[in-house]
């Protein structure tokens, strides 16, 4: 296996991961920052409250989108299973 392989095989992996977590972390960025600007606006210092929408939002993200994430997973490891013989060489 040659470096330009496994720098290759780490840029899928790397890739693919901003791919799956992209939406779910962009999603907690937006709640965490529209519940702050509540909790600023109202003063209301509860710990809970931006937990909760998060959690919420990330589940309706993941319950949405499972199709599309699965399909991101399937055709990397399938790249990757399929290329094995290409990578012992």
């Amino acid at each position: 296996m040659t470096a330009e392989t496994v720098m290759e095989v780490a840029r899928m992996a790397i890739e693919t991961t901003i791919l799956v977590a992209g939406p779910m972390l962009l999603l907690s960025l937006v709640v965490g920052l529209l519940v702050g600007a509540f909790q600023a606006m109202t003063q209301i210092n509860e710990m809970t409250l931006t937990f909760v929408p998060k959690v919420f939002g990330i589940f309706m993200v993941m319950l949405i989108g499972f199709p599309w994430l699965l399909g991101v997973y399937l055709k990397f490891m399938t790249t990757i299973l399929g290329n094995i013989p290409n990578y012992i060489r």
